[in-house]
């Protein structure tokens, strides 16, 4: 049977309660971003009703949506106060973007697969999104006509931090993203800058999709 608006509130009201807050997630804005973004208008409509569960989804171009928690996750360990300029690198179907956004000043969001960024775009300027800005390219290169950048969020593995994110993140800025320190291992990272040093903080261990174009060249 079809679910109504209503019923995906309650879903998402519950994946907020039982998958973020319970295992942690305490930054009041994150949870309230987490339960408002309507993360089934994110995922093919046949699985719709999967959206709220604690698992990563197929969106096409095998690639995937990250489970929840996840997402919850990187975004708080980001620490938003309301006036950053975020840089994205893995728009995907445009759901990080879309919490990122509820946190911060501007999202300026790559990614590498046409159909994926066009689709992304629409679908958040459906949503009435003015704040997020989606650029189809290589997400090595950042978009530096922006920067800088008061923090990036990478939602894919990288072997190492791409030089050009590097100096177009502001100093004290962080980079969250999942850290892949030896093949096949991947640990959720967040870089802080300091001045020419980069300091390293190690999360948990996760399993993403590997980051494309440019950063291929150095595996």
């Amino acid at each position: 049977m079809k679910k109504e608006e209503n019923d995906y509130t309650k879903l998402r009201k519950l994946m907020v309660q039982e998958q973020i807050a319970k295992r942690g997630i305490k930054d009041k804005r994150v949870l309230e971003a987490m339960e408002t973004v309507p993360r089934h208008l994110f995922v093919p409509e046949d699985l719709r009703d999967e959206a709220y569960n604690d698992y990563p989804l197929p969106i096409g171009e095998e690639q995937t949506i990250s489970q929840p928690y996840i997402v919850a996750l990187m975004t708080e360990l980001l620490e938003l106060k309301g006036r950053e300029r975020v840089l994205e690198i893995g728009t995907g179907s445009g759901y990080q973007a879309a919490i990122l956004a509820h946190l911060c000043k501007e999202v300026y969001t790559i990614e590498i697969i046409e159909k994926l960024a066009q689709s992304a775009a629409e679908r958040l300027k459906k949503m009435g999104y003015t704040n997020i800005f989606v650029r189809w390219g290589d997400g090595f290169e950042g978009w530096p006509e922006y920067a800088p950048f008061d923090d990036i969020i990478i939602t894919c593995a990288i072997p190492e931090v791409p030089s050009p994110l590097l100096d177009q993140l502001k100093d004290g800025g962080k980079i969250c993203a999942p850290y892949e320190r030896t093949p096949g291992v991947q640990i959720l990272t967040v870089f802080k800058k300091r001045g020419a040093k980069l300091d390293t903080n190690y999360i948990d261990y996760v399993r993403f999709v590997p980051m494309r174009g440019k950063i291929e060249g150095i595996r």
